[in-house]
């Protein structure tokens, strides 16, 4: 797909793209952010321009990344919610201490690569085995184990074990 065929299609499907995300999350911002991505799929791939298939495609990349965010997102609300300290149990120090140590968490997450970041939270919040990241990323079983090692290494560091 050259780059005038690209800019057709996205001005032409961008808003109906959006607007069918915003329809199923109710959120803005994460709408923009799912079609752009979506597109940017599109153009990775290096399809050939057709109208009407690559239309359908849009459609259901935008889906497949929807689903796989709200499943990502979901996963860690509940990964989370077993972190939270009981507000009955625990005294205002050991609260603020875990608070300080989810931000730490947190915060040296967002630091890893994206890659290891991917590999990490489909092992650690998702419970997949390498084998199974490795299919889903169409890599390696090695590579998986070496984005992982890199990930726990850097995470041990920030977080001070």
């Amino acid at each position: 797909m050259t780059q005038e065929e690209f800019k057709i299609l996205f001005d032409k499907h961008f808003d109906s793209i959006r607007n069918y995300i915003y329809y199923r999350s109710g959120d803005e911002e994460l709408a923009t952010d799912i079609a752009q991505e979506s597109f940017m799929k599109v153009w990775e791939k290096n399809l050939p321009y057709e109208e009407k298939p690559n239309k359908s495609l849009l459609y259901k990349i935008a889906s497949d990344i929807f689903i796989s965010k709200y499943r990502r997102d979901k996963v860690a609300q509940k990964y989370l919610a077993k972190l939270e300290p009981s507000v009955d149990k625990n005294s205002p120090e050991e609260q603020m201490q875990y608070e300080e140590l989810k931000n730490k968490y947190e915060l040296a997450l967002s630091c890893l690569s994206e890659k290891q970041r991917t590999v990490f939270l489909m092992s650690r919040n998702e419970g997949l085995k390498y084998q199974e990241i490795a299919d889903r990323l169409e890599l390696s079983v090695k590579a998986v184990e070496k984005r992982m090692t890199h990930a726990l290494s850097y995470l041990r560091n920030a977080l001070g074990r």
